[in-house]
């Protein structure tokens, strides 16, 4: 059996670690997150966001005398209840004090209140640490190599000794001078007592976060309860009747929820996501991109840092940078379509670990803020040197309370939202096309509080699933509401986590793939609630082991497990309640919804650095550019052009892909969008074609090689508005590039190079056809062979065309007239008919 725990920090969670035998390794971990708002500077005075916090503990392992859980459940629920009762901080430090735990660490020798008196620790203070002890948690204090707390009754911890003996130096040394400051001194350097503030720091802020379960008692009890029930179900044993009191409902069943497949009703897929631009002023963004991301092995090459997610260089640019122009290019469909400017906020979740905080903003200020403006702060528990936790981020589940504490809901009232979508920085297709759009329509529409974008399972996927659950309430209520399962917690509900079978259980469910339509106001409720639903999903992550190492240098490897939350399971709250079964279609009744797609255009993630010899490029950022490419292949070919089709991940394991197309996503994002745009020709293998430019013209082009548009002013330019910042005008000033019977021969990538890196589209290049287009400038090329290697840079204000020559080629470079500087010589026109967006070139 499992005895007691020791808290370590890990992800924004606590992360706890145990073992069956007694373990000398000690850890406490805790994470903060922060938010980041980037919203436009007119609504900016509107309400101050504030910083953002959460923590993370890891559980380390236990003494040798056997450990009764129930026995040390029952003392701090009782302990927690106490207090809890209490009107004051002087009431609370009466209770604190009178725990036996308490009473004996802090109350064994003579002297020991004159040393914490002459650390001049507030009453606030004592009562943190008290409650460290009294969740048994002391190793944290550890000073010395003392390794157990248990193993001497003598000495309870080796921060209580050391200050037994600076209680000895201090009554001796007030023979002296009566300076009990100068003994401290002796004792404790600055950098501990530096070490020693940060951890009641942490403490205060795990003691506010989680004051809807407990505080830093409550907290110690969810992972004890949770311990528990999984040792149970190993036994077969239902804990959660010991647990809850039989005071939740009953899950009678799970099925596969029903629900819009945008890959094949396209009508109502085109007119859902339709819905979703029309009600673009009214959605915000959430990106939770507090997670450290080890798996990818992210470091900077110049000075060595590890690096967060957010950071990591794909096709040309950052993940972070990714999410904003994919979110961008809906906002240039919406001014295409209404002629108005659309600026949605952002809220960015960060975290400590690997300085990812430090990281977004700093890329965010380089950036200008992407033409928006801003809020923002962070969050972090494994010990790793005495009063210092090891910490690393939490489950993104702490969102949804976090953004009621820290005034991000009020933030997005103030700017009329109403509904937000969410992403995570790693799904790198997640914007494909119509599915974040109609999973957003759908959701205002129709008034849902909460959607989920979903796809078939793949094998070897970890991730968790969707699922209809069906619970019988305790008044004999039918309760049903579309929810998650993580794949942690797949034994519990009888689910198979290894390889899929085809007619297996865990096939029948789709994919969970944390992209969300949330509603403002019910997530408000939640996050709000001041009990554990408002840290939806709590589970305890026991599958990984713990790596650390502490402050002798010593690398230590437990058993352990994270205390997370998952923001999808906010779900779980919103279930519908009828009086009777539902059998048929329900799901068209509830509050939760979800929808379909094809899984290359809803999921493909950069999660894990692909290792030497590794034979599958699953969740890599290799794999993930296959996906990227795959869906371009299934976009062009549509246009009628010719495209050599992509085989199967492992054709490319050992080579690169058989062309290179990176699309800005502002040509569309809808598809039937970017068809419109493109018609005719071909792509050879061995390509490499890249657009950044959405007034675009092709028809008839046939590339053997590389071409490369770029454009300073993709979807407009940026304006100083009346406060002095610089926001971004859609639609004014674009660059412009019209392509017709144009032949593009050249020799391209050098394939054979051995440093190319395709999926950061780092590549060596043997000949290019390059097209740059500063400010508003414009290209058009016209029945030309445009052969070998050119470079075509076209200065603002003015207008390039190649037209054949006699020989050669005939190259007209003119001033753009002045009545057409700010919407050029020609435009394309959006227009809706019925379901469907229409698109016309219109000449000036």
């Amino acid at each position: 059996m499992l005895h007691s725990t020791s808290l370590l920090p890990h992800n924004n969670r606590f992360v706890f670690s145990f073992r069956l035998k007694p373990s000398y390794s000690y850890s406490n971990p805790l994470s903060f997150s922060n938010f980041l708002s980037l919203q436009s500077s007119s609504q900016s005075s509107c309400c101050r966001v504030a910083r953002i916090s959460t923590d993370t503990l890891e559980v380390s392992p236990p003494p040798p005398p056997p450990f009764h859980f129930r026995r040390e459940i029952a003392r701090l629920a009782a302990l927690r209840d106490r207090l809890a009762a209490c009107a004051s901080l002087d009431q609370r430090l009466r209770v604190i004090d009178a725990d036996s735990r308490v009473r004996r660490f802090f109350g064994s020798r003579r002297g020991l209140a004159r040393v914490l008196a002459s650390l001049r620790m507030s009453s606030d203070q004592l009562f943190l640490l008290k409650c460290l002890v009294a969740a048994r948690q002391e190793h944290v204090l550890r000073l010395d190599e003392t390794e157990s707390l248990e193993a001497s009754a003598a000495a309870d911890s080796a921060v209580k000794s050391a200050l037994y003996a600076l209680a000895e130096m201090i009554e001796n040394l007030d023979s002296y001078n009566g300076n009990a400051g100068a003994g401290l001194g002796m004792a404790l350097e600055d950098h501990e007592i530096r070490e020693l503030n940060k951890l009641l720091e942490t403490l205060a802020e795990i003691e506010r976060f989680y004051d809807c379960i407990g505080g830093i008692i409550g907290y110690q009890i969810t992972v004890l309860e949770l311990l528990v029930e999984e040792s149970f179900e190993r036994q077969n044993i239902n804990w959660s009747h010991h647990r809850h009191d039989l005071n939740e409902s009953q899950i009678l069943g799970i099925n596969a929820p029903n629900g819009l497949n945008l890959s094949e009703d396209t009508e109502y897929a085109s007119q859902a996501a339709l819905w979703g631009i029309e009600g673009l002023p009214d959605l915000g963004e959430i990106y939770p991109l507090g997670g450290s991301a080890d798996r990818l092995g992210l470091v900077d090459p110049k000075t060595g840092e590890c690096l967060p997610a957010a950071m990591l260089p794909y096709c040309g640019r950052t993940l972070l940078e990714g999410l904003i122009r994919d979110l961008q290019a809906r906002e240039f469909l919406y001014f295409k379509l209404y002629g108005k400017q659309c600026i949605t906020p952002v809220a960015i979740m960060t975290s400590s670990a690997k300085n990812n905080h430090k990281h977004v903003t700093s890329l965010c200020e380089r950036l200008s803020w992407f033409g928006r403006v801003v809020g923002a702060e962070e969050g972090q528990w494994l010990v790793t040197k005495p009063f210092s936790p090891l910490s690393k981020p939490g489950g993104h589940g702490v969102i949804w309370k976090l953004a009621h504490d820290k005034g991000i809901f009020k933030w997005f009232y103030c700017q009329g939202r109403k509904g937000a979508t969410v992403r995570q920085v790693s799904n790198v297709v997640a914007a494909t096309d119509l599915t974040l759009l109609a999973l957003a329509g759908i959701g205002l529409r129709q008034g849902k509080k909460l959607g989920f974008a979903s796809c078939k399972r793949i094998l070897g996927a970890t991730e968790g699933i969707n699922v209809l659950m069906e619970k019988k309430g305790l008044h004999g209520n039918w309760e049903y509401g579309v929810s998650c399962i993580e794949y942690t917690e797949f034994d519990k509900f009888g689910i198979t986590a290894g390889p899929l079978a085809p007619k297996s259980l865990q096939a029948e469910f789709p994919a969970n793939t944390n992209i969300l339509y949330v509603d403002l106001a019910s997530a408000e409720l939640v996050g709000s609630s001041k009990s554990e639903n408002s840290l939806p999903g709590m589970v305890l992550n026991t599958r990984k082991s713990i790596v650390y190492t502490d402050q002798f240098g010593r690398c230590h490897s437990v058993s352990g497990g994270r205390l997370e939350c998952t923001m999808q399971n906010i779900a779980d709250n919103y279930s519908n309640s009828y009086s009777s079964r539902c059998y048929n279609d329900v799901e068209d009744k509830l509050d939760t919804f979800i929808v379909y797609n094809e899984r290359r255009r809803v999921t493909s993630s950069a999660k894990k650095k692909r290792r030497h010899g590794d034979k599958s490029l699953h969740q890599t950022p290799d794999g993930a550019l296959l996906d990227i490419l795959r869906n371009a292949h299934d976009l062009l070919s549509q246009c009628d052009i010719r495209l050599p089709k992509i085989k199967a991940n492992e054709n490319y394991i050992d080579s690169g892909p058989p062309f290179l197309i990176l699309l800005h996503p502002a040509l569309g994002p809808l598809w039937e969008v970017t068809k419109q745009k493109f018609n005719g020709g071909s792509i050879s293998e061995g390509s490499e074609l890249q657009i950044e430019v959405a007034e675009f013209f092709w028809r008839n082009v046939q590339l053997d090689g590389s071409l490369v548009i770029v454009a300073d002013n993709v979807m407009g330019s940026m304006k100083i508005n009346e406060s002095g910042e610089s926001i971004l005008h859609y639609g004014q000033r674009c660059g412009r590039c019209k392509l017709q019977n144009v032949k593009v021969l050249n020799k391209g990538i050098d394939w054979k190079y051995g440093g190319n890196i395709y999926w950061k589209h780092d590549v060596q290049r043997s000949e290019v056809l390059q097209i740059i287009l500063h400010g508003n400038a414009e290209f058009e090329a016209t029945d030309v062979v445009l052969q070998g290697n050119h470079v075509f840079e076209v200065p603002d204000g003015f207008k390039m065309k190649i037209m054949p020559g006699s020989p050669g080629l005939a190259i007209q470079l003119d001033p753009i007239e002045q009545d057409m500087m700010e919407s050029g010589s020609w435009h394309w026109n959006y227009k809706i008919e019925g379901s469907h967006i229409q698109l016309e070139l219109v000449e000036s």
